[in-house]
């Protein structure tokens, strides 16, 4: 690898250093009741969005919580410390159609209707507040 290469290697390492992701694939519920429970936590603070999904009634909300705990052990693994209170929030949250299972249910008079079972795939990204803070400080800054 050249040194240029290299150099702009460390830089894109260094700027991803703060973000975090998980996917879970192939989820067998619809995509449209899983962004239900997606748009409840995007933009949250980690602890609060545990808490969000640890008490609603929807049963996607189970596996997004289950989902979230994996991308802020993933941000512990590659920052090698434990996150702070108030520190992670969930930057970005994806829900995309996965596979349609299509079945088809006897109908009258000999006819089928067709049943389609729906899964999703979840992505979520988690990053840290206080790089966002430090850059929105420095554009203040550099704007005054």
């Amino acid at each position: 690898m050249g040194a240029r290469k290299r150099i702009s290697a460390e830089a894109r390492k260094d700027a991803l250093k703060s973000v975090s992701f998980a996917k879970l694939n192939n989820v067998p519920s619809s995509p449209r009741k899983m962004r239900l429970v997606a748009d409840m936590i995007r933009g949250m603070e980690v602890s609060r969005a545990l808490g969000v999904l640890k008490f609603s009634n929807k049963d996607a909300a189970a596996k997004v919580e289950k989902l979230l705990r994996s991308a802020i052990a993933n941000w512990e693994v590659k920052n090698e410390r434990k996150a702070d209170a108030g520190e992670l929030f969930v930057s970005t949250i994806k829900v995309d159609c996965s596979t349609t299972l299509k079945r088809m249910r006897p109908a009258p008079q000999g006819r089928g209707y067709r049943i389609r079972k729906r899964s999703n795939h979840v992505t979520l990204f988690v990053d840290t507040k206080v790089v966002e803070d430090e850059a929105t400080e420095n554009n203040m800054e550099s704007q005054n």
